[in-house]
């Protein structure tokens, strides 16, 4: 019988959770990025760059801001990558099911490795990543 985790994440927190017995989840681990909480203020301290404008006598702000919280959402993304990789060169798991808001479970789906990739068994573009074992249980069997 194939070991089948899931993974269930967002860009705060991934949770590794493995097939139990019968359509029973257990959280073998997780992991945090509790930079993903913050708000852009608080990562960035310097105010928002601007620019003068032809069009626009204000001018216009630096984007940085949103492409500082994309880039701790990479990193997250790669970190969850890596992981991954490692319990796949342990052989802890045999298929993978990844469940990940759209563009969350995009970055997951870059960041994985060659290896990893031939192992997912499933997506599912939906955060679920805050559910309970329970929970994640009972959406899973009402939906096969």
């Amino acid at each position: 019988m194939a070991n089948t985790w899931i993974v269930a994440a967002d860009a705060s927190r991934a949770r590794v959770l493995q097939v139990a017995g019968r359509e029973r989840l257990v959280e073998v681990d997780h992991l945090l990025n509790p930079q993903a909480r913050l708000q852009n203020r608080e990562i960035n301290s310097d105010a928002a760059g601007r620019f003068p404008g032809k069009d626009r006598p204000g001018g216009h702000s630096s984007d940085d801001e949103d492409r500082t919280v994309d880039h701790l959402d990479e990193v997250f993304a790669k970190r969850v990558g890596d992981y991954l990789d490692k319990a796949r060169t342990q052989h802890l798991f045999d298929e993978l099911v990844l469940v990940a808001p759209p563009k969350f479970l995009g970055m997951i789906r870059k960041k994985l490795g060659k290896e990893v990739e031939k192992l997912v068994a499933h997506e599912l573009p939906k955060d679920l990543s805050w559910f309970k074992e329970r929970e994640l249980e009972t959406y899973f069997r009402e939906r096969k």
